[in-house]
């Protein structure tokens, strides 16, 4: 562990980089190598905003207005605003409540606010011209992003914003120069991923002159999406006045009775943008609380008297940073400088999503738009990116947050039970189904956690909803599937991908069968799972679409990304997803000898930009030869050594793609880090082993980046990771030792490590061959 033994005399409060005492003795702060501003530029798709572990609120900057669309077509540039902020970009145009980390498309960012001085400018200006706007310029050297609290100087009006959150409640401490034109403006027309009619409804209630509560309600990702706010200001204002987008509504009923745009408690519209005006002097904090509810305003104020009372913004924000303590306390690693804060700060993005759901007292609205209510202590979650994060960030909850995964997966359940199609979650959030992707990936969560004993689940009623799921005719090619064994492309596009996803999943299905003693079952869908061998084209060598006449699909090119039958990928990294029965894949490829030569191929060509032009997310930054580490379909791919006989080209290979794909700066991460998946990865195999196929209970040896992990887990049991001669050099594991004993084998059980003990690997700088 990283501790310091000098005795210090005061104690320390909580800021990054510092020391706080522990009974008696100086400890370092592992947030103190968490930087949030890592993954904000380019392809990662991170916020460097206020947020506490498996928060509600997400409370961020935005940098710029990127519309959706361009003249009725998707307007490209829009992909690089999937939370809202670009570390490149030279403005800011407010501090919005709600964000996705690390997706590949998106939606939220609902509840801008913008405090201003001066005249006042009710739309944001472009980036080019932030004048004919209430936009401000800002500086990196004058911005701060750590766990739980953001702050940054806003220069046009000479205002500090800061910022920290609680669960359910985002806290703003704007600080201002003297002026009697000051302005807070709460602009709900703005949204990422936003298109002119977006804005169903939104709608604000002044309750008194520091109380405003209110609702917004879009069709955008999830088409029915509402959000219910109370917004609590510590000082009141002396006036306020709002916009509807700068139109009048043709309708306006008897309304028209009151002059509406000034002073008057109701405002109304799908444009809405309010401003609340202040006399300030030099230095004086306003400060704000905005608290969300799925369900009303009531439950809103609900949550802000339960998660904070008072006005008290350090002990806010030191809270937060305390939550964040706690949870990457449950490993705590001794590396290098740049390992720690690449380690630790995908931990970080790790216990970001999936988010807390539910209010204070249970309740929250399902996927039927009814309200229901969860237990307080288990909760509902949602922004459940499951195509992404059944690979590892699930797994690694079942070693490090288990009780929270089965809260997840009774989440999942319940997604279920109000599903009007009968079918498990694929992508969903905020009670809406998006259907984005592929599969039905949420059996392999559940499957992951069956055969891994972590308590909490009715694993017979988890069973029904897989199989259903599962047996859904009309879903992306299910019946054709079910029909022919495989999904033909002339049919249903991205054929191959679901062919060899729905295979997967079907294994799933069949490992928690067992699981539970329902045999039946589980002999129809292990024989489900063989399907994958029904696009393998043995002249190619490649996994290719088939055509409901049973004829494969010319012609047939293996690298280019856009080709039909694959989604976000080619023929070459897709060819190689059989992740439960890689034996067998080897097997029809050719053998051991011949499959590892052609691993070696996929590392060391060249893949030349035309192949991956028009796929937005695959891009340069994220492959290594023909490897696309940038996106999930090749992520467990390096391990696959490990099945052909050479296990320390997979040891070669891991430690490669740490050092090229994360790296501690803005753009240090490879690819869009996809609810916390791409960090996951990292997370696993820097401790030095990694889930190859999760619904089994095996984890594949790698190479571990640390010197030393100290796992906290549930049970109440620690599991120490020493290596020794570990170093950039020493990248082969010369042996394995659990508690003792050497492993003779290039895995390790979930069971094994859950009993904790130490595992020791021995690094060598040469290859151990056999």
């Amino acid at each position: 562990m990283v501790m310091r033994k000098m005795y210090l005399f005061s104690f320390c409060i909580l800021f990054p980089g510092i020391i706080a005492t522990h009974n008696g003795y100086a400890q370092e702060l592992l947030t103190g190598y968490v930087n949030p501003l890592i993954g904000t530029d380019k392809m990662g798709h991170t916020y460097p905003g206020a947020t506490v572990p498996f928060g509600s609120v997400q409370l961020s900057p935005e940098t710029d207005t990127i519309s959706y669309e361009e003249n009725g077509h998707y307007n490209k540039p829009v992909y690089r605003y999937c939370a809202g902020y670009q570390y490149a970009d030279k403005t800011i145009v407010g501090f919005a409540h709600t964000h996705f980390s690390g997706t590949g498309h998106s939606d939220l960012g609902d509840l801008l606010v913008m405090p201003t001085v001066g005249k006042l400018q009710w739309n944001p200006g472009t980036a080019t011209h932030p004048e004919w706007g209430y936009r401000s310029p800002y500086a990196h050297t004058e911005e701060q992003a750590v766990p739980g609290y953001y702050k940054v100087r806003l220069q046009r009006y000479n205002i500090l914003a800061e910022l920290t959150a609680t669960t359910r409640t985002g806290m703003h401490r704007y600080t201002f120069p003297t002026s009697d034109s000051a302005h807070i403006l709460l602009d709900m027309e703005y949204g990422i991923y936003n298109y002119p009619d977006k804005n169903v409804w939104s709608f604000v209630r002044v309750e008194n002159d520091t109380l405003v509560t209110g609702y917004r309600q879009t069709n955008g990702w999830g088409r029915t999406r509402t959000v219910y706010f109370a917004m609590s200001f510590s000082k009141p204002f002396r006036g306020y006045s709002w916009q509807n987008n700068g139109k009048k509504q043709v309708y306006r009923g008897f309304w028209r009775k009151w002059e509406q745009e000034r002073n008057f408690p109701e405002m109304a519209g799908p444009h809405l943008k309010a401003c609340f005006d202040f006399s300030v002097r030099e230095g004086e904090p306003v400060m704000i609380k905005m608290a969300l509810s799925p369900v009303s305003t009531a439950n809103a104020l609900e949550n802000m008297a339960a998660e904070a009372p008072g006005w008290d913004f350090d002990k806010v924000r030191h809270n937060a940073q305390g939550l964040w303590e706690q949870e990457l306390g449950k490993a705590v690693i001794d590396a290098d400088k740049d390992t720690k804060t690449n380690f630790y700060t995908a931990l970080y993005h790790v216990y970001i999503n999936p988010t807390m759901y539910m209010d204070v007292n249970g309740e929250y609205r399902g996927l039927d738009q009814n309200v229901h209510r969860a237990g307080k202590e288990a909760g509902n979650y949602t922004t459940f990116s499951l195509w992404d994060t059944y690979r590892a960030l699930h797994p690694l909850f079942n070693i490090l947050q288990p009780r929270r995964n089965a809260a997840m997966i009774n989440s999942m359940l319940a997604h279920y039970d109000q599903s009007v199609h009968h079918m498990l979650p694929v992508w969903s959030n905020s009670a809406n189904e998006n259907w984005c992707m592929i599969g039905y990936h949420a059996v392999s969560v559940i499957a992951d956690a069956a055969v891994k004993d972590v308590p909490g689940v009715d694993y017979s009623r988890a069973l029904n909803a897989c199989v259903a799921t599962a047996g859904n005719m009309k879903y992306d090619g299910l019946g054709y599937y079910l029909a022919l064994g495989y999904v033909p492309e002339d049919k249903n596009g991205a054929s191959v991908s679901k062919t060899l996803e729905y295979a997967y999943d079907d294994w799933c299905i069949a490992q928690l069968a067992a699981k539970v003693g329902q045999t039946d079952v589980a002999t129809t869908f292990e024989k489900r799972a063989h399907n994958y061998r029904n696009v393998y084209d043995k002249y190619t060598g490649y996994m290719r679409p088939r055509l409901s006449t049973g004829s494969f699909k010319s012609p047939f090119d293996v690298l280019n990304t856009d080709e039909p039958g694959y989604i976000e990928g080619n023929a070459w990294n897709y060819s190689l997803y059989v992740p439960h029965a890689p034996d067998d894949m080897i097997k029809m490829m050719g053998g051991s000898r011949r499959f590892s030569e052609h691993l070696d191929s996929l590392f060391t060509m060249e893949l030349p930009d035309s192949f991956f032009a028009h796929t937005e997310d695959v891009t340069r930054e994220g492959i290594i030869g023909n490897y696309v580490h940038g996106n999930e379909p090749s992520h467990h791919v390096a391990y696959l050594y490990n099945y052909c006989g050479d296990a320390w080209k997979t040891q070669e290979r891991v430690r490669m793609i740490m050092k090229k794909m994360y790296r501690p700066v803005p753009d240090g991460l490879g690819g869009n880090d996809d609810c916390g998946q791409m960090s996951a990865w990292y997370i696993f195999s820097a401790l030095g082993f990694y889930p190859v196929a999760p619904g089994s209970d095996r984890y594949d040896i790698g190479s571990p980046a640390v010197s030393k992990a100290v796992l906290q887990l549930e049970n109440g049991k620690t599991l120490t990771i020493n290596t020794v001669k570990q170093s950039d050099r020493n990248v082969y594991v010369k042996s394995v030792r659990l508690n003792g004993a050497v492993l003779h084998r290039n895995y390790i059980t979930h069971a094994e490590l859950m009993r904790g003990g130490e595992l020791v690997f021995e690094m060598s700088g040469k290859p151990v061959k056999h």
